[in-house]
């Protein structure tokens, strides 16, 4: 009796065993299998893997955006390099042009004593003129005029339409420049004072204002050998002032000679009108 109980006991004792090693050789496997706890690492993995992707775009989008970027300032700035030499170029030839007169010009009034006045009109001291007439009044006459008081000279020119059948002809008498005009009609304080025409400066003109070019403003007289086209008449005769520039239209144009012992009131006035 006592021997068959304990042959149960042990037989239950051997199930039990059984029992207890199956389950763990079973939670090994599972764990050998990742089931279980090793369930979340794979996923783990494809996070950080898409997050490191993810990352790396964006990066790669950064980059192609700055290079963009890049791109565009390097055009934008060639333009503006262009632009600005095309408006330096434009400046260089517009201030090279005859006619580039500013707000403030330098004129010069010359001539011999038995000849009559020329006058021109310089950008600076050192260009060409680009304005250049020869007026009927002679020198004595003007110097006379300015003396009693202040001189006002006034040249008019005429509008000329020409009747032609070529248009081309048309457009270009239209566009002649006041200062191009050859012929003036001339006013000395309201007087008639015959006609002025527009000359080119040629070597004796430019000899005489090359030689009063240092000269800024005053009056005097030319010591012979230094005169233009006063020749063989001896000395000659010359004043020079900056004068104020006012353009009114293209057909109207007025300089008034600046003299700072005038009391604000200019000694010479010029006017030039198209009428």
């Amino acid at each position: 009796m006592a021997k068959s109980l304990q042959d149960s006991s042990s037989k239950r004792h051997f199930l039990w065993t059984n029992k207890v090693g199956n389950e763990d050789d079973h939670d090994h496997d599972n764990h050998e299998d990742g089931v279980g706890v090793g369930v979340g690492l794979p996923t783990l993995k494809y996070s950080l893997s898409k997050a490191v992707s993810d990352e790396e775009e964006k990066r790669k989008e950064g980059q192609a955006t700055q290079k963009v970027q890049l791109q565009r300032r390097k055009l934008q700035a060639a333009a503006i390099s262009r632009l600005r030499s095309v408006l330096t170029a434009f400046g260089k030839n517009r201030s090279g042009l005859p006619l580039g007169l500013g707000p403030r010009v330098i004129g010069t009034l010359f001539g011999s004593k038995k000849g009559h006045v020329h006058f021109a009109l310089q950008r600076d001291p050192n260009s060409h003129p680009a304005f250049l007439i020869e007026l009927a009044t002679p020198i004595s006459g003007l110097v006379k005029e300015m003396a009693s008081g202040l001189v006002r000279i006034a040249l008019e020119c005429d509008k000329e339409e020409k009747k032609t059948e070529d248009s081309k002809s048309k457009s270009k008498s239209s566009a002649v420049r006041l200062l191009e005009e050859p012929v003036w009609r001339t006013y000395c304080n309201g007087k008639k004072s015959g006609f002025a025409s527009r000359r080119e400066c040629g070597p004796k003109e430019w000899k005489v204002l090359k030689a009063v070019e240092p000269i800024s403003m005053g009056a005097g007289v030319l010591p012979p050998g230094n005169e233009g086209e006063a020749g063989c008449d001896g000395e000659l005769m010359y004043m020079r002032a900056k004068f104020e520039r006012v353009v009114g239209s293209r057909d109207s144009e007025a300089f008034y000679m600046m003299n700072p012992d005038s009391n604000g009131a200019p000694e010479l006035s010029i006017y030039l009108l198209r009428v």
